[in-house]
């Protein structure tokens, strides 16, 4: 009886494993369906048919909340001196919406002449656009003309942190007060390896009047270390009952061939004023030029902007920490400052953004060196869905493409190939 039940048992797992590998065959054997799935399919798949699944928020870009094209749009409001170089405004801080207006803060450049490098900079000549510049800012009722307001932290006296330069500066907002985190610059910028730890002035009403705090708060990292000369771009979010500051820095070695790397860290407090903890798996995003995060969902996005081996793309950490990219993106926004209306409230449901500003670089050419803030609109965003903003593939004309050609000594290498080429032939 036992044996019989022995084969039995055999004959039925042998089928039972017949079946699933003939079901399995079958699969392998099937062609990917014409009508995409939403899900990912149970079938054998390509490494690169898997990621599209495993990766990313959505199997397609239409469905990705995280996917958006980036729609620009000029401001009324701001004088240039006509361009000439001596008026820049970049760097935009996150904007808040207050007093039945927004608000939004910069840096401001007003100088006697354009940049002009480390070398020939002076106690007037600025070295680069943001040497010897001013947090300003400006008001608006639409987002799009904008009332300049004037300046809401000037440089400090020597040899307080700043004396040099205050810039690229952004906006919390915690228990009633408000603060303005900011670079500290000591120096002309490019002299050394722009040695600027994050500064902070506070206030009681985004109008001001703004008390500096005359500290640094978040100083530059011990020699050796990745920070060790710059902490650039402060950018403080409320999460967990703490501020979670982000912030880049440049680092490695600057050659011809090799030029800096750029990588985000995390900096956490509970007090405004600080400490400042920097987190231990610092840097947190190994890719963008600038921080821009915002609330999502029970995580954090970023916009990985310009420069790194994931740059153009938006990111996501549910733990605040972690980063995976959610989407690959064109045209991204530089120094993008968006309105994030939860940016302050501890949100476990962090609702995405529609609309910022940033800034264009190099306006009128780099010998006029100064820089324009723009409006730019997307949507990231779980309340809202305009189909036109996932809309991809943007075309761009061929003057365009040409604009970027060879340089003359890339034609000179070529020229050399195509020698040799001839060269070996006849021999």
């Amino acid at each position: 009886m036992k044996i019989c039940c022995s084969v039995i048992s055999i004959l039925f797992l042998s089928c039972s494993a017949y079946a699933e590998n003939n079901q399995e065959s079958k699969q392998a054997d099937k062609a990917f369906p014409f009508y995409m799935p939403d899900k990912k399919p149970d079938r054998p798949l390509s490494a690169s048919a898997a990621r599209n699944y495993d990766n990313y928020l959505a199997n397609r870009q239409e469905n990705n909340e995280l996917y958006t094209q980036f729609k620009y749009t000029k401001l009324k409001g701001f004088d240039y001196n006509g361009g000439d170089g001596t008026i820049s405004r970049r760097d935009p801080s996150k904007i808040i919406f207050e007093n039945g207006k927004y608000y939004v803060w910069y840096t401001y450049r007003n100088t006697e002449v354009s940049p002009k490098g480390a070398d020939l900079s002076s106690d007037t000549v600025p070295s680069a656009d943001w040497d010897l510049s001013e947090i300003w800012y400006a008001t608006s009722d639409d987002g799009f003309t904008w009332q300049e307001q004037g300046v809401a932290v000037p440089r400090p006296p020597k040899p307080n942190v700043g004396w040099r330069s205050v810039s690229t500066t952004d906006i919390l907002k915690w228990k009633g007060k408000y603060y303005l985190y900011y670079q500290g610059f000591m120096e002309a910028s490019g002299k050394r390896g722009d040695d600027c730890p994050v500064a902070v002035s506070y206030a009681d009403s985004p109008d001001g009047p703004w008390t500096p705090y005359n500290q640094i708060v978040i100083p530059n990292g011990a020699p050796g270390e990745w920070d060790q000369y710059s902490i650039h771009d402060p950018y403080p979010l409320v999460h967990d009952g703490k501020i979670y500051l982000y912030y880049k820095s440049d680092f490695s070695k600057q050659d011809e061939r090799r030029g800096l790397v750029r990588m985000q860290g995390l900096a956490i407090a509970e007090n405004p004023l600080g400490p400042f903890k920097k987190h231990p798996l610092n840097p947190v995003l190994s890719s963008g030029h600038e921080t821009t995060l915002f609330p999502f969902k029970k995580g954090v996005a970023a916009l990985a902007i310009r420069d790194g081996n994931e740059r153009n793309t938006i990111q996501y950490a549910e733990d605040w920490v972690n980063f995976e990219i959610a989407s690959i993106v064109e045209m991204m926004p530089v120094a993008a400052g968006p309105y994030v209306p939860d940016a302050f409230t501890n949100t476990q449901d962090g609702r995405g953004i529609t609309w910022g500003l940033s800034h264009f670089t190099g306006v009128n050419g780099w010998d006029k060196n100064h820089s324009n803030l723009v409006r730019f609109d997307v949507d990231l965003s779980l309340d809202v869905d305009d189909r036109q903003m996932k809309r991809h593939n943007i075309k761009f004309s061929p003057e365009q493409h040409y604009k970027y050609g060879l340089s003359g000594e890339q034609k000179k290498r070529i020229q050399r190939q195509t020698e040799k080429l001839k060269g070996q032939q006849n021999n």
